[in-house]
């Protein structure tokens, strides 16, 4: 026995006119997961509920399964919309559908029996099954879930407790699964909201947060993102309720929206924290915050009532104190900063461009031309007094500290002492003034 696909149009009305009686189902309520069909005759004929006569209609719509189970077993199944008609003569057969192979190979293994003979048998029944999402389940965790936080930017790696609600929505992936292994031959309806099934999901749903947190927390996802990755989230769920639900009872996780997601406040703080002291180990940060900070407190200092210069005093002798400044830490930022990619050099690159002649490098690795530096704000170092001797050592003395050599001493100036022509260099005079042809002597050197 088993069902033929009836022709549509005008040759599928002219045989349902001919059917006996068929079997159709309304819409299923969203909380109804199976229920059993009804024949509806025409005429007169009253026949058992629980026979089904050859040459019968049977219709499926849209979002149904339907199944056929003769003496408490799955005989046929169909799965794919349309109209179709029992034959007691053809071999058993099934329309899986949308719903793909799992539901064939569950046909082999729970319901897959030949008729022998054309006996119909002594009980014969049809059910429809709800395989539209079930929406609308809501769940709240009442115990927080473990949740650990990773953050390889700032060196964090700490477990947080989570608390959250929303909803999920689930399908039937499998009917014959749900029917061998949950509902049975129920005697009208399976009501989901009604059943010990709700509270037992819920529960397993729960359950299973933990391990689905624990894949999130892999994948770098940040608990406060968790609305945002429902997705990520509702696969992790399945691969944790795979045995219980799936495997089970042939129901699926389909969707799970997330509406708010909070830990307890100490953790939260402690987590803004190390988020805000981990800013200072980028040495410029750290240097943007002191120079904030002075700044603060020199305007702090400005509207003390006690007087402004002794708080400025103290902010001095707290500089003094010891540690770093920000000039050094701008310095520090400078340093490690990569370098910038090179560029793919043009055919004939131009020369560097020389430093300026007045320029003068500060401490903190700042070429400047200005009397401060423009990266720490420094004073340009005065130039040092001194004469270089023939050993390169630069001496302020009379005599050189490194070779001990005396201090040359330096040249006389030039001067006509017939004229007074002045020459442009005064120690380096020509051999005669080109005003009065006078010759340079010793008698001119002033």
């Amino acid at each position: 026995m088993g069902l033929i696909s009836a022709v549509l149009g005008a040759a599928g009305s002219t045989l349902k006119d001919q059917w006996l009686e068929f079997f159709y189902c309304e819409s299923i309520p969203d909380d109804v997961l199976m229920v059993k069909g009804h024949k509806r005759t025409k005429g007169n004929n009253k026949g058992d509920d629980n026979i089904i006569t050859n040459g019968s209609g049977v219709v499926v719509a849209d979002g149904q399964c339907m199944i056929i189970v003769e003496q408490g077993r799955i005989m046929e199944v169909c799965a794919e919309p349309g109209e179709y008609t029992y034959d007691i003569g053809s071999e058993p057969s099934i329309f899986s559908g949308k719903l793909g192979k799992g539901i064939i190979e569950s046909f082999k293994t729970f319901g897959r029996r030949f008729a022998r003979g054309g006996d119909t048998g002594k009980d014969q029944r049809v059910y429809y099954f709800n395989t539209k999402d079930i929406m609308g389940n809501k769940f709240g965790t009442q115990n927080p879930v473990p949740f650990r936080i990773v953050d390889n930017n700032i060196g964090l790696d700490i477990d947080v407790a989570v608390r959250c609600n929303g909803m999920y929505q689930f399908t039937l992936d499998d009917p014959i699964l749900f029917y061998s292994k949950v509902a049975g031959n129920v005697s009208e309806e399976f009501r989901f909201g009604e059943s010990q099934l709700q509270q037992m999901m819920k529960s397993e749903f729960l359950d299973a947060l933990q391990p689905a947190f624990a894949k999130i927390s892999e994948l770098g996802i940040r608990y406060s993102a968790l609305p945002g990755h429902t997705k990520e989230l509702t696969e992790a769920m399945n691969e944790a309720l795979k045995e219980e639900w799936l495997a089970n009872r042939g129901i699926k996780l389909s969707k799970i929206t997330i509406n708010s997601v909070t830990i307890p406040k100490e953790d939260e703080d402690m987590i803004k924290q190390a988020q805000r002291a981990a800013i200072n180990r980028n040495p410029n940060m750290a240097a943007a915050t002191m120079v904030t900070a002075q700044a603060q407190a020199m305007q702090d200092a400005a509207k003390n009532t006690n007087g402004a210069m002794n708080a400025f005093m103290g902010m001095g002798m707290a500089q003094n104190a010891g540690g770093i400044n920000a000039g050094q830490l701008f310095a520090m930022g400078q340093q490690q900063a990569p370098a910038p990619a090179p560029a793919p050099a043009p055919a004939a690159a131009p020369a560097p461009a020389a430093p300026a002649a007045d320029s003068w490098t500060c401490f903190c690795g700042q070429v400047n031309t200005g009397k401060f530096c423009t990266g720490c704000g420094s004073a340009k170092p005065a130039p040092a007094a001194g004469w270089t001797c023939s050993c390169g050592t630069v001496n302020q003395g009379k005599f050189c500290m490194n070779c001990g050599s005396k201090k040359p001493a330096d040249a006389p100036l030039y001067r006509c002492d017939k004229c007074g022509w002045t020459p442009e260099d005064p120690k380096n005079p020509p051999k005669f003034c080109p005003e009065c042809g006078d010759v340079f002597d010793e008698n001119d050197a002033q």
